[in-house]
C-alpha cells in the first residue's frame, strides 16, 4: 500500500492523539539560574516534537539563585501532563507550576504596535486604542505606536481591529505568569 502526504501524519507529535481536543498551557517553572539550563528546557521540548508558542525567562532574585521560565505550549490533556512530568524531572528544576489549571493563576503580555494611517483610520486607531486602554508612545503624522499590555487574548483582539486601519508592525513579549495571593511558588 502506497501512503500519501495527506494519510501521513506531520509528525511524532501528531500520532494517535487526533481525536483528542488540544488546548493552551501556561507553565511557570521556577529553575537554578545555572549556564545550559534553558538550552535543556527547550531541548525537552524539540526531541519530542512539541512547540512553544511563547517563552520568557530571566532571574526572578540575585540572592536566591534561581529564574522563572514561562512557557506557553498546546497539546492533548495527555500530552500537557508529559511536558509537566518531564520539566518536573529535570535536575535543575526547582518547581514547576501549571498556570493555566490554578483559578489563581494571572497571565499578562505587553506588545508594541505600530500603526499607519491617515484621516479617518488615524482617528479610528485612537478611538479603539482608548479603549483598550493603550499606551501612545510614538506618534508621527502617518502613524503611531501603542504599548498594550494584558491578557493574550486582549492583545489578538486589539491586533486584529488595528489590522484594517494599517497595522505596520508588531512585536510581543511572550506571556508573564504569576499566582495570584501571598503565597510565593
Amino acid at each position: 500500500m502506497t501512503r500519501t502526504p495527506a494519510d501521513s501524519p506531520a509528525s511524532a507529535y501528531d500520532m494517535g492523539h487526533a481525536d483528542e481536543a488540544e488546548a493552551l498551557a501556561t507553565f511557570a517553572v521556577l529553575v537554578d539560574n545555572e549556564p545550559g539550563v534553558l538550552h535543556r528546557v527547550v531541548g525537552l521540548f524539540a526531541a519530542r516534537g512539541y512547540n512553544i508558542e511563547s517563552l520568557t525567562v530571566a532571574e526572578t532574585d540575585r540572592g536566591s539563585g534561581a529564574s522563572r521560565i514561562t512557557i506557553v505550549t498546546r497539546g492533548t490533556a495527555q500530552v500537557l501532563a508529559q511536558i509537566e512530568a518531564q520539566l518536573q524531572k529535570m535536575v535543575s528544576t526547582r518547581h514547576v507550576h501549571n498556570v493555566t489549571t490554578d483559578p489563581n493563576g494571572a497571565e499578562r503580555e505587553l506588545a508594541l504596535v505600530k500603526v499607519n494611517g491617515a484621516g479617518a483610520d488615524r482617528a479610528e486607531s485612537l478611538r479603539l486604542a482608548e479603549i483598550f486602554r493603550t499606551r501612545v508612545i510614538d506618534t508621527t503624522r502617518t502613524g503611531f505606536i501603542f504599548e498594550i499590555t494584558g491578557a493574550p487574548g486582549k492583545i489578538d483582539k486589539f491586533i486584529g481591529l488595528m489590522r484594517p486601519l494599517g497595522l505596520a508592525e508588531v512585536s510581543r513579549t511572550g506571556v508573564l505568569s504569576i499566582e495570584r495571593g501571598v503565597e510565593a511558588s
